[in-house]
């Protein structure tokens, strides 16, 4: 219920012209990293805004009843698409060349742009989910 409410909190703080939008402290950092900082942070990336999607999976994952295969198969899947958002930038910037400069230009300005938007979208539908979960384990 917190994670519906913070995201409605946060879609209303939203910047009303997208163009004041701006990026969080750390983003805005990223231009200056290296490789070695780069991985870092993406090891850093276990924050609380993950903690309970990371919950909710491995709960799934565990209460399954998957065969041995197939649940140890579930978190290497896992683990790949929720890093797809740093595996994809780095393929861009390794595969693209010249325009990867632009490309990945791009990308952040939209970031920037629709940062909150993303955000409070992604809290209200991940509280709504393990709201619903929560509800579908009470009432069974």
């Amino acid at each position: 219920m917190l994670l519906v409410l913070f995201g409605a909190r946060q879609w209303h703080r939203r910047p009303k012209d997208p163009s004041q939008a701006q990026l969080p402290k750390w983003t805005a950092a990223i231009d200056r990293l290296t490789p070695v900082k780069v991985f870092g942070l993406a090891l850093a990336a276990l924050n609380a805004k993950n903690a309970p999607l990371t919950i909710a999976a491995a709960a799934s994952i565990g209460s399954g009843g998957l065969p041995v295969g197939q649940e140890m198969a579930s978190p290497a899947i896992f683990v790949l698409i929720a890093t797809l958002g740093l595996l994809a930038p780095l393929g861009v910037y390794m595969l693209g060349g010249e325009r990867a400069k632009t490309t990945l230009g791009n990308w952040k300005d939209w970031a920037a742009q629709h940062n909150v938007a993303v955000m409070a979208v992604l809290f209200f539908v991940i509280g709504l989910k393990l709201l619903g979960d929560g509800i579908g384990i009470l009432t069974s």
